[in-house]
């Protein structure tokens, strides 16, 4: 696919991104990739390129590559699928624990505090 035919397909702020030029972080991330997609034995999945490039949009040469993305504590593994092309890396590593809803703990209401603590 020729880069023409990917500013088609992506929004208007990936389009500006692009048209100003990739920067020597992201363009060092994508040479990782190329790196570890020929290394890697035919018919597996390429060794885990580790990034903090969070902003950095999928673009179609990097799919079939595996990404560990940093969410702020730990790097999550996101395999590069054609249907992720055009959307940030950082969408696919959440960067909060979601919360649980359990039961509420002492003091949570008004009604709590008539119950015995003992």
């Amino acid at each position: 696919m020729s880069s023409e035919q990917f500013m088609e397909l992506v929004h208007c702020r990936a389009r500006r991104r692009f048209q100003r030029g990739l920067k020597r972080k992201p363009m060092g991330l994508i040479k990782k990739l190329r790196k570890a997609k020929t290394e890697a034995p035919t018919g597996e999945k390429p060794s885990v390129v580790k990034t903090h490039l969070r902003n950095m949009i999928i673009v179609p040469e990097m799919i079939g590559s595996v990404v560990g993305v940093y969410n702020g504590k730990t790097f999550n593994q996101v395999e590069i699928k054609p249907e992720m092309v055009g959307y940030y890396l950082g969408e696919f590593s959440i960067t909060y624990k979601p919360v649980r809803h359990g039961r509420p703990g002492i003091g949570a209401t008004h009604s709590s505090r008539f119950v015995p603590l003992k």
